[in-house]
């Protein structure tokens, strides 16, 4: 009998071990490149119609590939179904290769010879010189799931050049690194409108380019001729992490996929006069200034004790940017559970923080003459930093932005093309 029982456990144990495997397995399999497949996967694979026939733009990027990480400028380059004709690229360039805010020419791309025309030059809108000979514009690069981050504002003139010249518009789309189901931060107020925000948003928005493209299609009166080409095996829940897409660098201080997800509210620091980490390995990770004790700030961040992340006391000498060269002190951003995270809020605690311990050294950037400072221009509005300077604490902050934010969420519904 004893020996029947310990048979019945060995054989409920092996069960359990396999089904165990095969769940594994199963995870493993939904990530797999066979059952995902970028907008561009689609497209070339299963979808040429679209283009058959017609004369092709491409606004792209280094993001701008596919699983095997082949680009999609020598793929649509070399498809006989249509005929690519001009490049166009944004901020940092076709290649990738400018440091943010640089601007780029218009040059001819030794590799295929086609004229490239920026979006991040003379113009952000193209012109309708760029576009002649153009029966269709295509989009696809990899955005990263904040509001101040360019390339949906380039999307968006595109669009609306499109919309001007009778030109259809497609969006190939790509996951939000972040996910698509949190939604952060306050929504932008249309006064503080400007290319690092130029719809009324929250900074981090939760959706796909394609997703953005039709917001902005309907709700913004641009009425583009748009179609957007749909991932397969992307949901909702899904970071970049749960997909088998290799990250590349969608622009040079985007280094990683953590960099995307604290850069919703690192990105803030921009604002101010301390450090975002711009000539580190690790911008937006890393935080600090040469009057910051790090030891200090990293323990009134932790005494937070904010969801989802901890902070660990830093030193670093950045090689451009602020504080070029000079030895600075501050905290690096650790987050240790991502759903959890709330890079909006930990983004603002850190602002207020260094400005609560720091009065005197501690700046936001300088106003303009309409009286906006950058921070404005990056939070959407003007009150959250008269609210800091006057010591409004950090859920009442958040408070204030709650309702409009609820209410684009019931509008975001509307264009969610994933579940």
């Amino acid at each position: 009998m004893k020996k029947w029982l310990s048979a019945g456990m060995l054989f409920v144990l092996m069960i359990s071990l396999l089904s165990s495997a095969l769940a594994k397995d199963d995870n493993h399999h939904k990530n797999s490149p066979r059952n995902f497949k970028t907008g561009v996967e689609v497209l070339l694979q299963d979808q040429q119609d679209l283009l058959k026939g017609k004369r092709v733009g491409l606004i792209t990027n280094p993001t701008g590939v596919d699983g095997k990480l082949n680009s999609i400028v020598d793929a649509m380059h070399n498809n006989p179904n249509f005929e690519l004709k001009a490049l166009y690229g944004p901020e940092h360039g076709v290649r990738g290769s400018e440091q943010a805010g640089s601007y780029v020419d218009f040059y001819i791309d030794k590799k295929t010879g086609l004229p490239v025309y920026s979006l991040y030059g003379k113009t952000k809108k193209p012109t309708p010189g760029m576009l002649n000979d153009i029966d269709v514009l295509v989009f696809d690069i990899q955005d990263v799931g904040t509001r101040f981050y360019t390339y949906i504002y380039t999307m968006a003139y595109a669009m609306e050049a499109a919309k001007e010249n009778n030109i259809e518009f497609v969006v190939l789309d790509r996951p939000n690194p972040l996910g698509g189901e949190a939604v952060e931060g306050p929504v932008l107020e249309p006064k503080y409108a400007t290319f690092v925000g130029l719809y009324p948003i929250p900074l981090r928005h939760g959706m796909t380019v394609g997703e953005l493209a039709m917001l902005f299609n309907k709700e913004f009166n641009i009425n583009a001729d748009l179609k957007v080409v749909k991932m397969k095996g992307w949901h909702r829940w899904k970071t970049y992490y749960e997909t088998p897409l290799q990250w590349v660098l969608p622009s040079p201080n985007m280094p990683t996929v953590d960099t995307a997800f604290v850069y919703p509210g690192a990105g803030l620091i921009e604002g101010t006069n301390v450090s975002e980490g711009r000539g580190t390995t690790r911008p937006f990770e890393t935080i600090g200034a040469p009057f910051i004790d790090g030891d200090v700030l990293a323990q009134k961040l932790n005494e937070l004790k904010l969801p989802g992340v901890m902070f660990r006391s830093n030193s670093f000498t950045p090689t451009f940017s602020k504080f070029a060269n000079v030895l600075s002190n501050g905290v690096q951003i650790h987050v240790t559970d991502y759903g959890s995270y709330h890079s909006v809020d930990t983004g603002l605690a850190v602002v207020k923080t260094i400005h609560d311990l720091y009065p005197n050294d501690f700046q936001f950037r300088a106003e303009n003459s309409q009286s906006i400072s950058y921070f404005d221009n990056l939070i959407g509005n003007g009150w959250v930093r008269e609210e800091i300077e006057k010591g409004t604490s950090l859920r009442e902050i958040k408070k204030k932005w709650i309702p409009e934010l609820e209410q684009f969420k019931k509008v975001r519904k509307h264009y969610l093309l994933y579940k």
